[in-house]
């Protein structure tokens, strides 16, 4: 069996900080020097246990907390760490503690990160065939906490996955010309990375599964007190593929003319509703 990366106890949740912070090492060169920006993809992340306690868990979701059904993400569903049965919430929640924040330090080198006791677009991530999310770079200020995005974090959640299913997560260079690197979404893989603006990602490929299985996956994101007023902020930006049949997201491009020409207070006020009108 292959030796397991991130030292978690499956019963209790806990995790020794200096085990943890000596794992990461391992890993440090990897990821910061990664092209076209730091990342990393590791198998066998977790005891195989955990996960197995997860899909446990799953096989009774709860009611659906966001369902994005659009040109550049269709079929996919978020569901809330709250929500989730007891088992996944408390790994959430050790997922957002000292340990793990240090082994996330101390594999990319990002001091004073901060996890997210919100949970804002973070929780388990279904997508259904047909389903699939375009090439983006995701927002860069968490509106609530006013921190700045640094980080993703995906692992998932799915048995003996095949690359011609779809649903691949796919890194593209900064420029937007082509797939640097593509990685299946197999159970127990975990794919972190450094977030940004020109940070390009996505999983554009149509699941297919031939006995209609969800792809999921368990997202969570960090930050750190970096944010400067003087920056704009941004929601998600996709950038359709050269050569696709990619959508632009002309959404948010009207609310992007939006924000920079409405007072802050006002657009807080008048973006919601003008959101549920299809704006």
């Amino acid at each position: 069996m292959a030796q397991l990366v991130y030292p978690i106890n499956p019963d209790s949740l806990l995790a020794d900080v200096d085990a943890a912070r000596s794992m990461a090492r391992n890993y440090a060169e990897a990821y910061q020097s990664a092209s076209p920006y730091p990342h990393i993809c590791i198998d066998n992340f977790l005891p195989e246990q955990v996960l197995e306690n997860v899909l446990a868990d799953l096989r009774n979701r709860p009611e659906k907390e966001t369902t994005f059904a659009r040109a550049q993400e269709n079929k996919k569903v978020s569901y809330v760490p709250e929500r989730l049965p007891a088992y996944t919430k408390n790994l959430f929640y050790a997922l957002n503690s000292r340990p793990f924040i240090l082994f996330l330090e101390e594999m990319t080198g990002i001091e004073g990160l901060i996890p997210d006791p919100f949970f804002f677009g973070a929780g388990v991530h279904e997508t259904a065939n047909g389903g699939h999310l375009d090439i983006h770079a995701d927002f860069n200020l968490h509106s609530k906490m006013k921190v700045e995005r640094r980080l993703n974090t995906l692992i998932y959640l799915n048995k003996d996955w095949r690359e011609e299913w779809g649903g691949s997560f796919e890194i593209w260079d900064k420029e937007m010309k082509g797939k640097v690197h593509s990685f299946t979404p197999l159970f127990n893989r975990m794919v972190t990375f450094s977030t940004t603006s020109d940070s390009f990602h996505g999983n554009p490929s149509v699941v297919n599964h031939p006995e209609d299985k969800t792809r999921d996956s368990i997202a969570l994101y960090y930050y750190t007190a970096t944010w400067d007023e003087s920056r704009k902020s941004h929601s998600t930006l996709f950038k359709p593929r050269p050569n696709s049949a990619d959508k632009k997201d002309y959404a948010e491009i009207r609310r992007d003319v939006l924000r920079e020409f409405t007072p802050p207070m006002l657009y807080r006020r008048i973006i919601g509703p003008l959101s549920r009108l299809g704006f």
